[in-house]
């Protein structure tokens, strides 16, 4: 019966234990102990400062026993205790066999087996991360005590379960098996396990809890673990030793002491308890606490650890190697070329190999290339039919075949016309954003200077329409109106193209100081009417009404003789002649933005109206129709000017470059005009032809032409004007400041542009 119960042991500590079975330091290389000294007990050897005598030893702390009379083969323990030790390294780490602490009972609850082991370590500490306190168990806990730093220590684990049916193979989280770290610096240890109900109520297992510190890769949980750990005594368990309990510095300065004693070793320190240890400098390998035990590594012997290549000799050196050419070779012998044939004939034929393969390369890169570029020159004209058909280009087509020709006729460009005119729309050629799309200067092939409008956006279900008015608005021809010269349709958007003006906006010229100074009263009246009169043109005169939608000082643009150029007809709608409103999705710019077109989304040429009014309140104000660096009650212009004229305080906000007694009648005549704009219903505002005709009667010196109420126009002016000219009376109106603020819808502002 014996025998078979040695095997199953030796069995178990296979299985529990396969680090046992490998040393985890290779000592084949070089000498471990001292000269005369036993260097093995076993299967285990014994490194230097370990030794099993007085002269073998560093000092009385690294005393270790072979025991030869009780154990064949032999065993080593440490000092003269009972810890064995199951294998030694160099790098500070001893592994030892520890024992299981157990806790078993009978069926009636009666403890039948306890045991507590301890271990008390006098020099060495227990590694904290290498070992881990694990308890077996399904009525379980246990506990592990200690001293640390001088201080006591404990922690514990719990282990249950009812049956084998609730084990997991290789789980160790509390069902059946439980882990949990050790701290650090620790040198005493006591492990105890005890019973919650002395295994009474627990079915169909052993009835033992084991408990013990043990290396964490020795141990993987199995359901057998329940069973055949009452077979097995003790298991690895990792300590790390240093050298005394100094640092590297306070030991150097101890000569005499100083554990480092060879050659070409170094002094480090442990992250895990007091002390030093040594270890031989990169490329050196072997015994750093031995006279001369750092020997070289012969990097030449081991393909591994030298990067020569086939070509080169490697020479080994002191704590390195180099590598060389041999003969007939060339080079320094350093890296992949490092050695070449010195033979022409070599040469030759490397450089007629490098040539053909070279040629082959370079002849499949370009055939490779003709064929990229004309599957992508294919794909990009495709791509550009395509666009073309989706943004109506045969209807527009058919449209202009039907025309006769003529210079002022809208012109097809091409994707690749206005790509040269821009250098590929690049950013630097970029002159405006807006909500309605990008504005880029470009030069076309006969040097003209255009403006080119990109990603305006265009509803598939309206390209018809969009053509239509392209057409009509290529037609307009007022010297007034910023021209459309043509349109190209092949891109994912269409892209218009305009005449160029070079000098800016009227928005610019208003809120730049130096600008404004040059912009005098009678300039600024001039402006008012040219845009008046650009917009009765585009309600009364054009073929088919169009309304702009998005009037605006950043959309009147200024040329070299400051001449008013009306554009950005991007959001513009064409208006059957037998409709006098639309139904559209609220579009415009915030501040400039009729208040019932907000409200009912119902487009009619008054919003154009009231949008212009704005537009004036700039020009004599010299402010922006919205200023959010202003106090809340002055951010909006249109508001804060009704708010004003509301408190007779209107020369306020007038601006002070324009106000001389020569024109104050004019400026107020001004005011009162787009006060009528400003109204929020759009059947009280006047029509763009009477605005046009009002502005024009201020410089001829005439009347208006259209009365609001029965009452004499000059008595209308006597009441907007006060005698003392500091405000506009006690002014009564539907487009009181208070109205305004009741009826107003907050847009986002990035709804305009």
């Amino acid at each position: 019966m014996r025998a078979p119960i040695l095997v199953m042991l030796i069995f178990i500590l296979v299985a529990l234990s396969p680090t046992l079975v490998v040393s985890s330091y290779s000592y084949d290389n070089f000498a471990i102990a001292k000269p005369s000294c036993n260097d093995s007990c076993g299967h285990v050897r014994v490194p230097f400062p370990f030794g099993t005598t007085q002269e073998c030893y560093l000092d009385k702390a690294f005393e270790v026993t072979c025991n030869h009379t009780s154990f064949v083969p032999p065993k080593l323990f440490l000092g003269e205790g009972g810890i064995e030790i199951a294998d030694i390294s160099l790098d500070g780490q001893m592994r030892v066999m520890q024992y299981i602490a157990n806790d078993c009972y009978f069926p009636n609850g009666s403890s039948s087996y306890k045991n507590s082991p301890w271990i008390w370590l006098s020099s060495f500490t227990v590694n904290n991360t290498a070992n881990k306190f694990t308890i077996v168990g399904c009525d379980a806990y246990a506990f592990v005590s200690g001293n640390r730093l001088g201080h006591d220590f404990t922690t514990g684990c719990i282990a249950m379960c009812s049956s084998e049916d609730d084990l997991t193979e290789g789980e160790c989280a509390g069902v059946g098996c439980c882990q949990t770290p050790i701290p650090k610096d620790v040198w005493k240890i006591q492990v105890e396990v005890n019973s919650y109900s002395n295994y009474t109520n627990v079915l169909d297992v052993n009835r033992c809890g084991y408990a013990f510190v043990v290396e964490d890769s020795a141990f993987n949980f199995s359901k057998d673990n329940l069973t055949n750990l009452s077979l097995v005594e003790t298991l690895p368990m990792v300590l790390d030793w240093a050298i005394g309990n100094g640092t590297c510095q306070e030991a150097k300065s101890n000569a005499t002491g100083y554990a480092c004693i060879s050659a070409n070793s170094e002094c480090y320190e442990p992250k895990n308890g007091d002390g030093y240890r040594c270890r031989c400098e990169h490329g050196f390998e072997g015994n750093p606490y031995l006279t001369h035990g750092c020997k070289d590594i012969d990097e030449c012997k081991n393909k591994t650890l030298n990067d020569c290549t086939k070509n080169e000799y490697c020479n080994n050196t002191q704590g390195t190697y180099t590598c060389s050419c041999p003969k007939h070779y060339i080079g320094n012998g350093q890296g992949v070329d490092g050695c070449k044939l010195s033979s022409k004939k070599q040469n030759m034929m490397i450089a007629f190999i490098f040539i053909g393969i070279a040629s082959g390369i370079i002849v499949l890169l370009l055939a490779v290339n003709i064929l990229f570029m004309e599957l992508k020159r294919r794909s990009q004209k495709k791509k550009k039919q395509r666009f073309f058909l989706q943004n109506g280009g045969h209807m527009l087509q058919e449209k202009l075949a039907r025309r006769e020709a003529s210079p002022e006729m809208v012109k097809i460009f091409s994707s690749s016309e206005l790509e040269k005119a821009t250098s590929n729309f690049s950013n630097s050629m970029i002159i405006g954003r807006g909500g309605f799309g990008t504005v880029y200067k470009g030069v076309l092939a006969d040097r003209r200077t255009v403006a080119i409008k990109r990603s305006i956006r265009v509803d598939p279900a309206q390209i018809e329409q969009f053509i239509n008015e392209v057409v009509i608005l290529s037609q307009i021809n007022h010297r007034n109106v910023v021209r459309l010269l043509g349109c190209c349709l092949e891109t994912d958007v269409p892209l218009l193209v305009y005449e160029f003006i070079s000098n800016g906006t009227l928005s610019s010229h208003l809120h730049d100081e130096a600008k404004a100074r040059a912009l005098d009263w009678s300039m600024r009246l001039k402006i008012a009417i040219d845009t008046a009169e650009v917009l009765s043109y585009l309600h009364s005169s054009a073929s088919t009404p169009i309304i702009h939608r998005d009037v605006k000082s950043d959309n009147i643009l200024l040329d070299h003789t400051l001449t008013v150029k009306v554009s950005d007809f991007g959001a513009s709608k064409l208006v059957p002649i037998d409709l006098a409103q639309l139904s559209t999705v609220v579009l415009g710019t915030l501040g400039y933005l009729d208040p019932e077109y907000m409200q009912t989304n119902q487009l009619t040429e008054k919003s154009d109206v009231y949008s212009f009014g704005v537009v004036l309140l700039e020009l004599v104000t010299g402010r922006r129709a919205l200023s959010f660096d202003r106090p809340a009650e002055e951010k909006s212009l249109s508001n804060y000017f009704l708010y004003v004229l509301k408190q007779d305080l209107l020369v306020k906000i007038i601006d002070e470059k324009i106000a001389c007694l020569g024109n104050m009648e004019q400026i107020y005549a001004v005011c009162k005009l787009a006060k009528e704009c400003l109204n929020v219903k759009g059947e009280d505002r006047p029509n763009m032809k009477e605005v046009a005709m009002e502005l024009q009667g201020l410089i001829l010196g005439g009347k208006h032409p259209w009365e609001r109420n029965k009452a004499d126009s000059t008595e209308e002016m006597e009441y907007l004007l006060p005698n003392d000219h500091d405000g506009m009376g006690d002014v009564s109106s539907s487009v009181g400041y208070d109205s305004i603020r009741r009826d107003h819808i907050v847009l986002p502002i990035n709804g305009g542009r």
